[in-house]
């Protein structure tokens, strides 16, 4: 059965940071590029940040230079470290593991960031 849980989510002030983790299990996790999605309050689902198996990174314009997305493959673990928050950052974050014609995702942990 695969499983990709979330944590670190909570609330934080506006300035601050998080760490949010995603640990997998019931896959191969390096042959799964791996990302985070947010889905702000009354908004649709967007990509945050990815990482592919080979360790390159993407990000949405809205994150560049104040998030960070890593993984540690021998942990099966995907992580978003997220700095200088903001509260447009308020979002349920996902978790989602992809190859060809297989995805997966998390059940979500949400993020709260006051002004």
């Amino acid at each position: 059965q695969v499983q990709l849980v979330e944590s670190g989510g909570g609330l934080v002030q506006a300035g601050g940071s998080l760490r949010l983790s995603c640990t997998t299990s019931g896959i191969i996790f390096n042959n799964y590029a791996m990302a985070w999605y947010r889905q702000p309050p009354g908004k649709q689902r967007e990509l945050v940040a990815a990482i592919n198996v080979g360790g390159s990174t993407n990000y949405a314009d809205s994150v560049k230079g104040r998030f960070t997305i890593s993984r540690d493959d021998a942990k099966n673990t995907v992580y978003l470290q997220m700095n200088n928050l903001k509260p447009e950052d308020t979002a349920v974050y996902y978790c989602n593991a992809a190859r060809p014609l297989r995805a997966y995702w998390g059940q979500g942990t949400q993020v709260i960031v006051s002004s």
